[in-house]
């Protein structure tokens, strides 16, 4: 069994970019692999074989070939302990989740590219509209985390957790998107102060793009 850790990984996947973000917090070194979705190559035998789904990321560590990105992590967590992305306190735990979700399952998933180019070959949506579509589902999820930020500090606290990992490449989305952010001052503040995070820095997409 290699003792090599390998990302396959695309530099715009906000999947991608919290397990980016998890492996530097982890201080887990890792070779990345790059599946380019843009020219469709998750959808290629050679990838296919790997994860049948065709989605970004999945990491191959310790003998096993791990798929979804909250599952990577949480499998990180169990295994590499420091530093905790999820609390041990069961409810706290359960808290955290439930934000990380919001953005994970209820927000990025119908805004990302296979919707977007399911809407313009199957509904004949313009680029335009197709980005307001985007708009309108980052801004729901949004409108719910900034109800839930703590006036100072992260969503964890004094360190970053999951729903920190899940918060700032969807803020990423929402810049490239053109979404108005006024709205979400607790937001901008905490993304602002993840983001100056040097593993988060080193996860961005301008820093990993090939």
């Amino acid at each position: 069994m290699s003792d090599e850790v390998v990302l396959y990984d695309y530099w715009r996947s906000s999947a991608a970019y919290r397990v980016r973000i998890a492996l530097n917090l982890k201080g887990i070194a890792y070779r990345s692999v790059p599946i380019d979705l843009a020219l469709g190559q998750q959808g290629g035998a050679d990838y296919l074989a790997r994860n049948p789904q065709g989605l970004i990321p999945a990491l191959d560590i310790d003998g096993v070939l791990l798929t979804q990105s909250l599952a990577i992590i949480d499998y990180l967590d169990q295994t590499r302990p420091g530093p905790r992305l999820l609390p041990a306190d069961s409810a706290a735990r359960a808290v955290a989740l439930a934000r990380a979700l919001v953005i994970a399952a209820d927000t990025h998933p119908v805004q990302n590219l296979r919707v977007m180019n399911r809407l313009k070959s199957q509904f004949g949506a313009s680029q335009d509209q197709a980005v307001e579509w985007n708009r309108h589902w980052i801004e729901l999820g949004f409108a719910t985390l900034e109800a839930q930020a703590p006036g100072t500090g992260l969503f964890g606290g004094d360190a970053p957790d999951l729903s920190d990992l899940c918060l700032v490449p969807q803020m990423a989305n929402a810049r490239r998107f053109e979404v108005d952010l006024a709205p979400y001052p607790g937001l901008v503040r905490i993304d602002g102060a993840l983001r100056g995070i040097p593993a988060f820095a080193a996860a961005a997409p301008e820093a990993v793009r090939p």
